[in-house]
């Protein structure tokens, strides 16, 4: 039987959400690693808008959004029920306004009269409301890991990881150990295993 087929990249985070819900689905793909200045025709064919991640089910579905494969992996198989601990309004929150300030701190060379400073005040905001939310739960919504903490947690490294003494001395311990767990998790580490990049065999 046909496997789905995974166009990723390792250290995008969308990619990572991606892969994460994947992995605790337990659903078998294809993983094909792309090298992102040099996309492969087969996911471009695919999805011609040329971002990962990109799934192509066993049937031929494409999936061009991670939220979209997450809750197409869940959908198929969800062990720990993160379905149930999902919120709409962080995850529109986490990829709206503190992705929009994520990007203008980490890569202000990009756009124009960019204030990284500004950007970062406006991620510690937002990081000091789930810091406030943390204080009474182990994660976003409630005592065990669920879907809203794997589809922010990628943006939430990221930031943390752009400056690491700075964040370090942020007063947000609760946000630090919630990352860490999923940091140290085992299921972090099985799907940031390395891959080489993905190659189509000769026709």
């Amino acid at each position: 039987m046909a496997e789905a087929i995974l166009y990723s990249f390792r250290r995008c985070p969308y990619a990572m959400r991606a892969r994460m819900a994947l992995h605790a689905s337990g659903i078998g793909y294809e993983h094909r690693e792309v090298v992102l200045r040099d996309k492969p025709a087969q996911m471009l064919e695919a999805s011609p808008k040329g971002t990962v991640p990109v799934l192509v089910s066993a049937d031929g579905k494409v999936l061009e959004e991670s939220i979209d494969i997450m809750r197409w992996a869940l959908g198929q198989n969800d062990p720990e029920g993160w379905l149930e601990r999902d919120d709409p309004d962080l995850l529109a929150a986490n990829d709206g306004s503190f992705k929009h300030h994520l990007d203008r701190y980490k890569y202000h060379t990009r756009y124009e009269d960019a204030d990284p400073l500004g950007h970062r005040a406006a991620c510690l905001a937002h990081l000091v409301e789930i810091d406030e939310r943390l204080g009474h739960q182990a994660y976003l919504c409630g005592d065990t890991r669920g879907l809203a903490d794997i589809a922010t947690f990628p943006f939430v490294r990221q930031f943390a990881h752009h400056d690491k003494g700075w964040f370090a001395t942020q007063d947000i311990p609760r946000v630090r150990s919630w990352l860490d767990r999923l940091n140290g998790s085992e299921l972090f580490a099985a799907i940031m295993e390395k891959h080489p990049k993905w190659v189509a065999a000769p026709a």
